[in-house]
């Protein structure tokens, strides 16, 4: 299911960051303003991955309008609205084979990301069937 969520866009000295008023803990950023909208979706979709994975219940998305920035000194650059793939399935446990360093290569990626194994798979198998999409309907 998908679901918008507003994301506020600070420009600073850096590049720009990037929040999510309606997820704390969620932020992410970059040197231009494409690359800070593209590593939102990425870093909102791992949170809320892993959100759910834990079985914590995701927040609802506010409406654009009316997300605002609590702090009057941040200079709001953009206001967009991430979407992001949620699942209100329950999960199902799948048994796969790979090669023993490809599975190593996975866990030791998934680790340094802040995924579970299985929130890494799958997290990939929606980035490649989103990218599918997209070039299907160009």
């Amino acid at each position: 299911m998908a679901r918008y969520y507003p994301a506020i866009v600070e420009a600073d000295t850096e590049g720009y960051s990037v929040f999510f008023p309606d997820v704390p803990g969620c932020a992410s950023g970059g040197a231009t303003l494409q690359e800070a909208a593209q590593n939102a979706e990425e870093a909102l979709q791992a949170h809320l991955d892993l959100s759910e994975e834990h079985g914590d219940t995701l927040p609802e998305p506010s409406d654009l309008d009316a997300a605002a920035p609590v702090d009057p000194d941040i200079h709001v650059a953009a206001r967009l609205l991430v979407r992001v793939e949620t699942t209100k399935a329950k999960p199902v446990r799948v048994n796969i084979m790979m090669p023993g360093d490809l599975l190593a290569a996975v866990d030791r990626y998934a680790a340094r990301l802040g995924y579970t194994r299985s929130g890494l798979l799958a997290q990939a198998v929606r980035d490649k069937l989103r990218r599918e999409n997209d070039a299907g309907a160009r």
